[in-house]
């Protein structure tokens, strides 16, 4: 995929609208429990942009803070009227925002690099597919971006 400098997304209802004005940092999917119920799926899905290349066209999302599994905040922003996840702010991260890439207008390029928190994947879940695979939270994120890189080409 060539670099690509502007995304827009928002909510069910189109109450929120936001765009992205920089290439992505990165894309994983992640296993862990919080984003098993956050999701209401067996996983969820983040892609790192820079915070100053995030923003709110329109609406105002409701935040709602909880700690990680690593003891850090993350504060978790969604649609007052229909729930939906848009972004996290993780504190451990500080610049970056995890945007839900569900909530893109167009996720037909999405190809994560990497299964974080393996070990709290569903049973079922085969990850067979050659991407990085991390039983819990890694230390950082350098082979992950590499191989997001060379995936995409950004």
């Amino acid at each position: 995929m060539a670099e690509n400098t502007h995304y827009e997304g928002g909510c069910q209802c189109g109450a929120l609208r936001y765009e992205i004005t920089a290439a992505p940092l990165v894309l994983y999917v992640c296993h862990c429990s919080e984003c098993q119920t956050q999701s209401g799926s067996a996983f969820g899905m983040s892609l790192a942009v820079p915070s100053d290349a995030f923003s709110m066209r329109s609406g105002t999302p409701k935040v709602w803070a909880r700690s990680s599994a690593s003891g850090h905040r993350v504060a978790c922003a969604f649609c007052a009227d229909c729930g939906v996840r848009i972004y996290h702010r993780p504190e451990r991260k500080p610049g970056t925002i995890n945007v839900k890439p569900g909530t893109l207008d167009d996720t037909t390029w999405l190809d994560p690099a990497a299964h974080l928190w393996t070990g709290s994947a569903q049973p079922w879940i085969h990850l067979d597919d050659g991407r990085i695979r991390a039983v819990a939270q890694p230390d950082h994120f350098r082979a992950i971006r590499a191989a997001w890189q060379q995936r995409t080409g950004i």
